[in-house]
């Protein structure tokens, strides 16, 4: 993610449109859907950081009224998949993509101080170098408004301590990028929340052994 597109762990289908599918996003909106419900304040401004096929924020607008989402990514076929669920979608509360490398201190069009009410990443954070998970921390604490959340999605090491199936893809991970692996959120991530001003608010048990994890602005 600091020098170069990421990796799809996973085939993902195309349609004749252009837009492309996510095993994995099939299986988990609903339950990222039932979980933003909860925590998230609508109506909201939210900030995707590496949007993949753009399935996602295409779901969420349509099933959370309110809900305002722009798409971002750097992977060229990513973008091209996240413009044609734009278009399919025909949602005013659909935007972007805009091109942005989370491991970068400039963020381009999104560098609106105060603009948004959530920075929404899943899956990143173990595939990319720890810059990436670095500068979306440092990202989201410079452009959330205050309380504003950051959620990240996906799998996660505790204290230490890693579900079998985890250690397992944390193995795979290291083999394809010595760089990627999957973080330990107490050891890792939250020693830099609290630099950059964010607050461990929640952490909900998801499907497969993931996590959701809510990050606050104070």
């Amino acid at each position: 993610m600091a020098d170069k597109p990421p990796v799809a762990l996973e085939d993902r289908g195309e349609g004749g449109d252009g837009r492309r599918y996510s095993p994995s996003a099939a299986r988990n909106r609903e339950p990222i859907r039932d979980t933003l419900k909860a925590h998230l304040g609508l109506p909201a401004c939210v900030l995707e950081i590496a949007s993949g096929t753009g399935e996602h924020g295409a779901f969420l607008v349509n099933e959370l009224p309110g809900l305002d989402w722009t798409y971002s990514d750097i992977d060229p076929p990513s973008l091209e998949s996240q413009r044609a669920w734009k278009a399919a979608a025909q949602s005013e509360s659909l935007h972007g993509p805009l091109e942005i490398n989370a491991a970068q201190s400039d963020w381009g069009e999104a560098e609106q101080m105060g603009a948004w009410d959530a920075i929404f990443s899943a899956n990143m954070v173990h595939i990319a170098p720890f810059e990436a998970a670095e500068g979306l921390i440092t990202g989201a604490g410079r452009l959330l408004k205050p309380g504003g959340m950051l959620v990240l999605y996906g799998p996660f090491a505790q204290n230490g301590v890693i579900a079998p199936s985890n250690a397992a893809f944390d193995e795979s991970l290291k083999s394809r990028d010595a760089r990627w692996g999957v973080r330990d959120l107490e050891l890792d991530l939250v020693p830099l929340a609290g630099r950059a001003g964010l607050r461990l608010a929640n952490v909900i048990e998801m499907p497969a052994n993931n996590l959701m994890v809510v990050f606050r602005k104070m």
